[in-house]
């Protein structure tokens, strides 16, 4: 395994062009390190360095060689406590890795991959400290606070700290030569949108405990976080129009016409394996059919900011439009979706489902946004749109009737 060689990871193992060494630079790191990279002495290691002060007087006032013995023995606890701390970091590698959809309210997996390339030393007794932010939060802009109040700078730092995650994950155990290792974090996004998770420092307290040391890093990966699924009734209405254009289309379905093979995915039905072509590519595919009919819907969202006044009512309205468009996707009814006045997107696959859905997660109100006529030239008989329903509920409409209501 050359982890070195692989894409995403970071750590003091990892080779970077480095300027020649000189004592003046050497020194300057030592006075002022690295962003985050902290070497202190625990509340052990302060009662070691009094106790090695109170010694010394004392072996300089007496000139005893038991006291200096002592002495000798305590400062070689703090250098050999220094050098044990500095080798087990030493060429350890680490990456994050997220397992996506990321979605509001739900378990995630944030998974930090270990590798000790050392040859004899293992590894120790670390902890890392983890971090997940909306991104918006990590991008703004430092403002002078000289004209506001107390109060106010104490909300805007509760709002901040309200929006991030932080877990200190520790390593369990050790970390043999040579072997690699998986530490998991299970958090859930408190919001949509996107999010950077970072590895903020990496801290250890081996071997004795007497000195603490952080080691900062610059490791981050970028995600979004999809809405929250809500529950919504349906109302009884009519079945959708026929568009014109034949009884069968050329989009997934569960018609008699191959449409064309894909890759197994969980949950496909064993029958539509298609073993000869299986066999022959040795990897599991499964037959497509076309749709049978025509029939569908598409939903065109509008995100006004005067009609969608309340950003709780907003958040419901797209969690509305995901999990319908989820829903109807499952069950081979979603033709389109389109927003605002954007041209509509045609929705044949699941690649397509998930753009739309990443839309969603990041969408916003839109001053001045005029409501149009129709998706794509589609009868407004199909066309599901969305309104307020009272204070704060959402409904779902086709024409003039209500559809779903969360």
């Amino acid at each position: 395994m050359k982890a070195a060689s692989e894409p995403g990871w970071s750590g003091p193992g990892v080779r970077a062009p480095r300027a020649p060494f000189t004592w003046s630079r050497f020194i300057w790191s030592v006075v002022y390190p690295n962003h985050g990279d902290r070497f202190l002495p625990t509340l052990p290691g302060l009662v070691l360095v009094g106790l090695s002060f109170g010694i010394g007087t004392a072996a300089y006032n007496s000139s005893s060689n038991i006291l200096f013995i002592t002495l000798s023995l305590l400062l070689a606890c703090l250098i050999l406590s220094g050098v044990l701390s500095w080798l087990n970091l030493r060429k350890l590698q680490w990456r994050l890795q997220l397992a996506p959809p990321l979605r509001v309210g739900h378990d995630t997996v944030i998974a930090l991959e270990l590798w000790n390339p050392k040859l004899f030393l293992p590894t120790y007794g670390l902890w890392f400290d983890l971090v997940a932010r909306p991104t918006s939060a990590t991008a703004q802009k430092a403002e002078s606070t000289v004209s506001a109040s107390g109060a106010e700078v104490r909300a805007a730092l509760a709002q901040g700290a309200e929006t991030e995650l932080r877990a200190s994950v520790p390593l369990v155990g050790r970390l043999d030569p040579g072997g690699t290792t998986r530490i998991e974090w299970v958090t859930k996004p408190l919001r949509r949108g996107e999010w950077r998770v970072e590895l903020e420092r990496v801290g250890s307290l081996f071997p004795f405990g007497f000195l603490r040391k952080d080691l900062g890093t610059d490791l981050a990966v970028d995600a979004i976080v999809w809405p929250a699924p809500v529950e919504y009734q349906r109302y009884a209405l009519a079945a959708p129009r026929r568009l014109p254009g034949g009884e069968r289309v050329a989009r997934a379905g569960s018609g008699g016409d191959l449409m064309a093979l894909r890759r197994y995915a969980v949950g496909d039905s064993h029958r539509l394996i298609h073993w000869k072509a299986s066999a022959r590519t040795q990897t599991l595919l499964v037959r497509q059919f076309a749709a049978e009919t025509a029939e569908g819907y598409s939903l065109w969202l509008w995100t006004q900011a005067e009609v969608w006044v309340r950003p709780e009512q907003f958040e419901l309205l797209i969690s509305l439009v995901a999990t319908m468009a989820e829903d109807l996707f499952r069950g081979g009814r979603l033709l389109s979706v389109a927003i605002d006045a954007a041209p509509p997107q045609s929705i044949r696959r699941l690649h397509d489902l998930e753009l739309f859905l990443d839309q969603l997660a990041v969408v916003t109100p839109s001053p001045g946004a005029a409501v149009g006529r129709g998706v794509g030239g589609a009868s407004k008989h199909n066309v599901i749109t969305f309104g307020p329903d009272g204070p704060r509920g959402v409904a779902a409409y086709i024409g003039n009737q209500k559809a779903a209501a969360a």
